[in-house]
């Protein structure tokens, strides 16, 4: 029996978010639903496309192979759908996405130009917000369909994950550091820490509890540039993405990876429910061409 294009998009979803209860999620429907289909497609092709030890869904190799032909089907589709006249294409019209200032530096400027130069119909407004939290309240208020952010955010929204970046110790010149940086010396170091009571602060709060240190906060701030200032000018160390340190501080830092190391999800969120054609589009675009960016070794 030919797989349906809906066992694809499940499918594909579960490689997407790495678990069959997100990837229901991202689809808007219910796990045991999707759990149905795709082991219904198991059937018919004879092979199991899943490993579902533990909670995490991770592919076979023929889960994998399939995968990759799965997402050729469906860009397929999408261009075929877009072939209509110019006054009925629901390709066409504006976006909004929201984006925090670090990836309106980083993953909105790799991937908005290359959507647009293969989506011309479509007009991308870039809206950036100075928080995660400020971010969450424009795809709440519906300023902004998508957003560009880490995750995880509040559970209301939907997610797709796209990539894993690596968070390093940036620290000022001179610093008797060992690299790797084991999270124990954090303890008593002189830091540079956004605002208490932000949603940034209140994680990097947890993350010291869950590790027993307690940092000396000589500097709390928000702003980017405040940051990149104060590594610069001797006066404390911070806690930042790796692909951000060259692009801010150039090479007047030092680096160091955390033992063992530190990653965080990036996705993209938007509210429940149905999207744009040009928000699924998208959404498509970023999941098949974001960069790939592996952690230091």
């Amino acid at each position: 029996m030919t797989p349906t294009l809906q066992q694809l998009r499940y499918l594909v979803a579960v490689a997407d978010c790495r678990s069959i209860t997100a990837a229901a999620c991202s689809v808007y429907v219910a796990q045991p639903a999707l759990s149905r289909s795709i082991q219904s497609l198991e059937r018919d092709l004879g092979v199991e496309l899943l490993d579902r030890r533990g909670r995490a869904a991770s592919l076979t190799p023929e889960g994998a192979r399939v995968v990759r032909l799965a997402r050729t089907v469906l860009d397929a589709v999408e261009a075929i759908e877009d072939i209509r006249p110019a006054h009925q294409s629901a390709s066409r019209g504006a976006l909004a996405v929201a984006v925090t200032p670090t990836l309106s530096l980083d993953l909105a400027a790799d991937i908005v130009p290359s959507f647009c130069e293969r989506h011309p119909g479509i007009e991308v407004r870039v809206v950036q917000h100075d928080s995660r939290e400020a971010l969450v309240g424009a795809l709440t208020e519906g300023t902004a369909e998508l957003g560009l952010v880490d995750l995880p955010v509040d559970r209301d929204l939907s997610t797709h994950h796209l990539q894993d970046r690596e968070v390093v110790l940036i620290s000022p010149p001179g610093s008797k550091l060992p690299d790797p940086v084991p999270f124990r010396m954090l303890g008593g170091l002189r830091m540079v820490l956004p605002t208490p009571g932000t949603g940034r602060r209140t994680e990097l709060e947890a993350m010291f509890g869950r590790i027993g240190v307690r940092p000396v906060a000589v500097v709390e701030a928000d702003e980017r540039l405040a940051w990149v200032t104060s590594v610069a000018d001797g006066r404390g160390s911070l806690i930042w993405y790796r692909d951000m340190v060259l692009r801010a501080f150039g090479r007047r830092v030092e680096v160091r990876s955390f033992t063992p190391p530190l990653l965080r999800a990036v996705g993209i969120a938007h509210l429940r429910g149905s999207l744009s054609r040009p928000a699924r589009a998208f959404l498509a675009h970023a999941r098949y061409n974001v960069p790939v960016r592996e952690p230091a070794r």
